[in-house]
């Protein structure tokens, strides 16, 4: 691998990076922390993610449990909850805030995995990008003559082939997530 296209591999991973992060926020009908990852409170004049002001646990496989550190925080966090997008009802015992996943039907499995495949498709898409950006550079330096035209195409066969490998790591990611979201 050409040392040229190491910046470029280093956007691609970002790129499948991002990726995962995205689909570890889907939630799959199991609980899990991170659907609450984006989630931030009003806490003391101050935006603080949930997971710095309690303990996230999951006592069930469908059920998270939110204990806060400091019990005034309770309220907010469960207000948070109930202003977000996670579209379930906290459940407040004045200790501990639970939230309930329900499972999903079957219509709202087909909607997450069109979602998924898009989140996949964009993240391909911003790889063909890096992969032309990477190219033009490259035409560029032949046509000050920075690189041989032989260079030139070993270059740009080596962005292929980076491309190729990180396509197909989206691909395997986006068919793990869509096996987890087809379990029941």
């Amino acid at each position: 691998m050409n040392q040229l296209c190491t910046p470029y591999q280093e956007k691609m991973q970002k790129t499948l990076d991002v990726l995962k992060h995205e689909l570890t926020t889907i939630r799959a009908g199991r609980a899990n922390p991170a659907v609450l990852d984006k989630l931030s409170v009003e806490y003391f004049g101050s935006s603080m993610p949930v997971n710095q002001l309690a303990s996230i646990s999951s006592p069930e496989p469908r059920v998270l449990a939110i204990q806060p550190w400091d019990a005034s925080a309770l309220k907010t966090i469960e207000k948070a909850i109930q202003a977000s997008d996670i579209g379930i009802n906290p459940q407040n015992d004045g200790k501990v805030i639970r939230l309930v996943f329900p499972q999903l039907t079957e219509e709202r499995r087909k909607e997450l995995i069109k979602g998924v495949r898009k989140q996949g498709e964009d993240s391909k898409v911003a790889m063909r990008n890096i992969r032309r950006d990477a190219i033009d550079k490259f035409k560029d330096m032949k046509k000050k003559s920075e690189v041989t035209e032989d260079d030139l195409k070993m270059l740009e066969k080596d962005m292929q082939d980076l491309t190729d490998k990180f396509c197909k790591e989206c691909d395997s990611e986006i068919a793990r997530k869509e096996k987890e979201l087809m379990e029941i």
